[in-house]
């Protein structure tokens, strides 16, 4: 099976997890994107990837590298963890945050970056624990037809540096 046509499933997949959280909202802090202020960060395929690489060429590339990420506003909790401009480093802000505090690839961003597995999201309603399972056991079953291997997980930050 072609890169495109798995790229289809795996589009026709994340708009099942999307339904699955149909009515969610955040307030856009971008403190999901930060994973060293969460300590957890999204885990991808090979796939996930193919289709991150690609939305990053249709945009022009990559999004810069280790740029500034935007500081967390008015955020007591980081107040122990120095100023407030902390560079992204510190912060461990995705390579995909824009300076603007968007995503570089939203319409493209993986599975774990679609789960609002931030504290500060608000759930329209809770998800089913073996519906988000069934989820992540079709995405396996898609990277391991897209690569051998391609179901590892992979740290989204070390991937994008490779």
């Amino acid at each position: 099976m072609s890169e495109q046509a798995l790229l289809a499933e795996l589009g026709a997949l994340y708009d099942d997890v999307d339904a699955l959280y149909l009515g969610a909202s955040c307030d856009r802090s971008t403190e999901c994107c930060r994973f060293g202020i969460t300590g957890r960060e999204p885990q991808v395929t090979s796939l996930e990837l193919a289709l991150v690489a690609r939305a990053l060429r249709q945009r022009g590339g990559q999004p810069g590298p280790k740029q500034r990420a935007l500081p967390l506003a008015g955020d007591s909790s980081l107040a122990h963890r120095g100023p407030a401009r902390a560079t992204a480093a510190r912060e461990g802000a995705c390579p995909l945050l824009l300076k603007s505090g968007r995503c570089a690839v939203y319409e493209a961003r993986p599975l774990g970056c679609r789960t609002f597995f931030c504290q500060r999201a608000q759930l329209a309603h809770p998800v089913d624990r073996h519906d988000l399972r069934d989820a992540v056991r079709r995405l396996q079953e898609l990277a391991v037809r897209h690569a051998p291997g391609g179901d590892r997980p992979r740290a989204l930050s070390r991937a994008l540096d490779t």
